[in-house]
């Protein structure tokens, strides 16, 4: 591929990704599928595609993991398709509209502005950190492997300023990276909900970065940002949302109108329903679990994520995730396996934890707690809750 500049890429923009660099002219040149379809596996060979697809006015697909790209067809014109993570259930395609889905890129150029990539290139959040590196002009660091111990050394060596990644990511990132300094300006969040423990650790850590977590999904597009390091939204938001949006609660599930919404993605009457089981108390708006991650527990219905953040306040967990287990006689049981602190003796932690779920119902309080060095994480950079079935 040859050609200009696309006026989404900053003429200073570069990306490290392993032991390589690129600017434009190495993009430029990188060789680009036929048909519509790449391989999300690379930011470079993202970037280069989405560039040759916008030259061209074609369509562009771009396939995660072992997806099968059969059954895509391109629709005409320049659009970006965006395949889900699959985490709670089968992934989904959306496609955008290129434009609508930078609408609520924010950055401005920033001398010396060192990303670090932790997403999936072909992520939603992915994207968004990419196209955001890319208009303003910043270094993108993406080292490749996968492991966070890679992240972190790379963050390092590279001296990041800016860092977007899930809960689940930061949880294990700071255990990674130890004592080590890192000069961040910006810590960013998404993909998950923020507990205030995180929160406040991540603001305690980074006294002089940006805090702030993102709303955001494949289908509903970028939606909104919190900034005062407060967990959830302000309830206010219900009666007056920013940037264009509508936001209101139906049977305890979150719904919103969005102008950055795939098409097709919402109802006649442009409310998407998120699947987020929120709760109002008082002047904010909690995240609470996602519907889909409901599970049965003799007759009641539990939400494991809501028990993992109960865990996840307790002082010495570093991490922890509580999923459900089949049961002959319940249906399910609840499980967690915790991350414990440096330092945080086991036999202490197991009775602070037993005393945090003392006053949750029964079929809430987990059965079993297991201790491990670290929590696995899916290529989304979530916590897999699909346990044996």
């Amino acid at each position: 591929m040859t050609g200009r500049r696309p006026d989404w890429l900053h003429p200073a923009f570069r990306l490290i990704e392993g032991e390589d660099s690129f600017v434009w002219a190495d993009l430029a040149a990188l060789p680009v599928p036929s048909g519509g379809i790449v391989q999300a596996d690379r930011p470079s060979r993202v970037l280069a595609a989405l560039a040759a697809a916008e030259a061209a006015g074609q369509d562009l697909l771009l396939a995660r993991g072992t997806a099968d790209p059969e059954g895509w067809q391109p629709g005409q014109g320049f659009t970006v398709t965006l395949e889900s993570s699959g985490t709670t259930g089968t992934p989904k395609r959306l496609r955008h509209d290129f434009t609508r889905l930078r609408g609520r890129l924010r950055g401005a150029a920033e001398d010396g502005a060192r990303w670090l990539l932790s997403y999936d290139p072909g992520a939603f959040a992915g994207l968004q950190v990419m196209l955001t590196a890319a208009a303003t002009g910043a270094l993108l660091v993406a080292p490749g492997g996968g492991t966070i111990a890679t992240l972190a050394q790379a963050a390092r060596l590279h001296a990041v300023t800016h860092v977007s990644g899930t809960p689940s990511f930061w949880r294990a990132f700071l255990m990674a990276l130890g004592d080590a300094e890192l000069p961040l300006a910006a810590v960013t969040l998404g993909g998950e909900a923020a507990d205030q423990p995180l929160l406040d650790r991540l603001a305690a850590r980074f006294p002089h970065a940006k805090l702030r977590h993102i709303y955001a999904s494949t289908e509903a597009g970028a939606l909104f940002a919190v900034a005062d390091g407060r967990a959830g939204f302000p309830a206010a938001w219900l009666d007056d949302a920013p940037d264009g949006l509508a936001l209101r609660i139906v049977d305890g599930v979150l719904e919103v109108r969005s102008p950055r919404a795939a098409p097709g993605a919402a109802d006649g009457e442009g409310w998407l329903s998120t699947g987020d089981l929120v709760e109002r108390q008082g002047d904010r708006v909690l995240f609470a679990g996602r519907l889909d991650g409901l599970v049965n527990v003799g007759g009641v219905k539990v939400s494991a994520e809501a028990v993992e953040r109960r865990l996840l306040a307790v002082d010495g967990v570093a991490d922890a995730m509580v999923m459900a287990v089949p049961s002959p006689i319940t249906g399910h049981l609840l499980t967690a396996t915790i991350v414990a602190a440096p330092g945080v003796d086991e036999a202490t932690l197991r009775v602070g934890l037993r005393a945090a779920a003392a006053d949750l119902p029964p079929a809430a309080r987990p059965r079993t707690l297991t201790f491990a060095d670290r929590i696995p994480l899916s290529a989304a950079g979530k916590k897999s809750r699909k346990g044996p079935q």
